[in-house]
């Protein structure tokens, strides 16, 4: 979760339109989505919405199921020995899993002082600390890792929160070993018309980055990359935008009690809006592999 103010007045554009200084902080919506999801991620509320939500709760805050991530695995090659760096890993949960099942070594960097110390606390519950690592780490700037020095890079729903990609994706192909693969998903494409309202809401919890059809296509390309898979995956961000609307909504009178109401109201209308939208095809979520 790495986040900025998103008021055009603390930006300068580059030409292709990525904002080239953004100006650190919380969001300055009024929308509390990560503080409030994060700060009470270990509580059994939180956890039994997950539940419900995505059916297996693999610690996710993003829009990934477990079968879904059990397909990304197949992918990317992993096995004991190799080391994967999860960007914007949120509390862990994912990253754990992966390391788990597959035996390698995690490395997970986010913003989110709650998110990292909830992930190095799940990862000396489940005993893989010798195996897992979480970091604070501002994944918009260059990463303080020597060259060639992961087998596989991961970042889940999280891309759109940088703001210069192709100087992100440059700074992820130098910590590549030679052969080693990346997989991101962008879920802020735009693939059809879109109001100025809906553009708000989907962007009210942070810096949101919103590109073209083929956009992350260019990018890959300029940046040296060779594209494996491309593949549209905005049913599963349709669906779970809904499933998470609606076990938040069947505990609406203790969420509001625990985030308040305008925080509580605003999520709902993110998810909401963000259902509707995917649902239509107008704003899309992309699998890409590298």
């Amino acid at each position: 979760a790495v986040q900025y103010s998103k008021s055009s007045a603390n930006t300068t554009l580059k030409p292709g339109g990525c904002p080239s200084e953004p100006m650190p902080g919380k969001p300055d919506s009024r929308v509390r989505h990560y503080d409030a999801n994060y700060g009470n991620f270990q509580t059994e509320l939180y956890a039994e919405i997950r539940r419900e939500a995505f059916g297996e709760d693999i610690g996710q805050s993003s829009w990934i199921t477990a079968d879904e991530q059990d397909r990304f695995l197949g992918l990317l090659e992993l096995s004991p020995g190799k080391r994967l760096l999860d960007v914007a890993c949120g509390s862990g949960g994912p990253a754990l899993r992966i390391a788990t099942k597959t035996g390698c070594s995690v490395v997970g960097i986010d913003m989110h002082e709650d998110a990292v110390s909830t992930a190095n606390s799940l990862a000396a519950h489940d005993g893989l600390s010798d195996r897992a690592e979480f970091r604070v780490a501002n994944a918009a700037e260059p990463l303080p890792f020597p060259d060639a020095f992961f087998d596989a890079i991961t970042c889940i729903d999280a891309i759109n929160h940088l703001p210069d990609r192709p100087r992100v994706l440059s700074d992820w192909a130098r910590l590549l070993k030679p052969g080693g693969r990346l997989l991101f998903t962008d879920p802020i494409t735009v693939t059809g018309p879109l109001t100025n309202h809906e553009i708000a809401v989907r962007g009210s919890i942070g810096f949101f980055l919103f590109v073209p059809l083929d956009y992350d296509r260019t990018v890959i390309a300029q940046c040296g990359l060779r594209l494996l898979v491309c593949e549209d995956v905005t049913a599963n961000m349709a669906e779970m935008a809904e499933r998470r609307g609606a076990a938040r909504a069947s505990r609406s009178h203790l969420l509001r009690e625990i985030e308040g109401a305008e925080t509580y109201d605003g999520q709902q209308t993110f998810f909401a809006i963000a259902a509707r939208i995917a649902k239509e095809r107008r704003l899309s979520r992309f699998l890409y592999v590298v």
